[in-house]
């Protein structure tokens, strides 16, 4: 079954802009390249650097908890760190995330955009080593079928933007919700290869437009109710590394 990438992205910031790219390079059993590296608690995480493990995404600034997130457009320079944060009414933000000064300007700014959604205090964390703020204890690289999204639209009778999903590669050419089913199965993607681990189960999120970042459709609900599920789109764990790229193929092995 053949199918090519239609888009890659990352999210440097756990609920912040999704950032394009042109390619990657896939690392065997690794996350997506410079994927959630940082993400900004709410409050206390018990998130501990020294013994990193799996914190549940309502503890951190995410679109499910607060949708006002989305305000913001974000930018990150992986060469030198640099962070850079704009939103509508106030001043641009740029500094470097490596460093406490820029962590904090930016918690400050943050804390200025979202006011009373937040509980506090905010603070940005960084994953140490190979660890990152995945919602899935063994989500390393998500996909999502882009004919699924439409099959979705065609029900709902609206647009959905793909990105409400914020996946790190979209597809095209598979049939719609086939990738349901193909838990253990093992695809080439690009130069790499990869196994299915299981299907995304969806949650708050994705009610929120990421544009207006208002909460306006619920498609958890929408899912249930016209499929009987709340899937959409898979995990990968990556067996075999390479680079992957837009419109590289990816086959079913």
């Amino acid at each position: 079954m053949h199918a090519r990438i239609a888009s890659l992205y990352r999210h440097p910031v756990k609920g912040f802009t999704p950032e394009r790219l042109d390619g990657a390079e896939l690392t065997a059993g690794r996350c997506f390249p410079c994927d959630r590296l940082y993400a900004v608690e709410d409050g206390p995480s018990g998130f501990d650097p020294a013994a990193p493990a799996h914190v549940s995404k309502m503890k951190f600034t995410v679109l499910a908890k607060i949708p006002q997130v989305a305000k913001a457009r974000t930018a990150y320079d992986a060469a030198t760190g640099v962070f850079t944060a704009r939103a509508e009414g106030r001043p641009d933000f740029a500094d470097d995330l490596r460093g406490a000064e820029g962590r904090r300007g930016f918690e400050v700014w943050l804390a200025d955009l979202l006011g009373e959604a937040v509980q506090g205090p905010l603070r940005v964390v960084e994953g140490p080593g190979d660890h990152r703020f995945m919602d899935s204890r063994s989500g390393y690289v998500s996909i999502v079928n882009l004919a699924s999204v439409r099959d979705l639209e065609a029900r709902l009778g609206r647009p959905v933007d793909p990105l409400r999903f914020r996946a790190n590669l979209y597809v095209e050419g598979w049939p719609a919700w086939v990738e349901n089913d193909w838990a253990g199965r093992t695809m080439r993607v690009g130069e790499a290869r990869a196994e299915v681990l299981k299907p995304i189960v969806r949650c708050a999120a994705t009610q929120v437009d990421p544009i207006t970042a208002e909460r306006d459709i619920d498609l958890v609900k929408a899912l249930f109710d016209h499929y009987g599920h709340m899937l959409c789109g898979v995990y990968l764990k990556v067996e075999e590394g390479g680079a992957v790229a837009e419109g590289d193929e990816i086959n079913l092995d």
